[in-house]
């Protein structure tokens, strides 16, 4: 069974950055797409960025893509997400997801992690 382990999160200041990491346990994994989704509190899950284990191609949310970098590690079946310039409003819970398409939809990523905390202070 596949486990994707999240890392990297924590409490910082406005305007630090912070990389969270993914990492997946499983040496059958075969998912050819992964994504960062995140949940603020009273809000919906949302799509930050993702990224093809095929191509590299890279997909963000507009709104956070010239603050936000997803990078992937094949050879460690492990992706990260670089957050730089963080604001408070970037406070949310960070989860990792893999699937086998491309889509900015959480319902169509089959694999989750239990996401990593991002606190963000003024």
């Amino acid at each position: 069974q596949v486990q994707l382990i999240e890392s990297g999160g924590g409490l910082v200041q406005a305007g630090d950055s912070l990389r969270l990491s993914c990492a997946a346990s499983s040496l059958t994994f075969s998912a050819e797409h992964m994504g960062w989704f995140r949940q603020a509190p009273g809000k919906k899950r949302e799509f930050v960025a993702s990224v093809s284990l095929k191509n590299f191609d890279t997909y963000y949310t507009t709104s956070l893509k010239d603050r936000f970098t997803i990078s992937t590690d094949n050879a460690k079946n492990t992706v990260y997400l670089q957050m730089n310039s963080l604001r408070p409003e970037d406070t949310a819970i960070y989860y990792c997801a893999a699937g086998n398409v491309v889509s900015i939809a959480s319902a169509d990523y089959e694999y989750w992690g239990q996401g990593t905390q991002v606190t963000v202070s003024t």
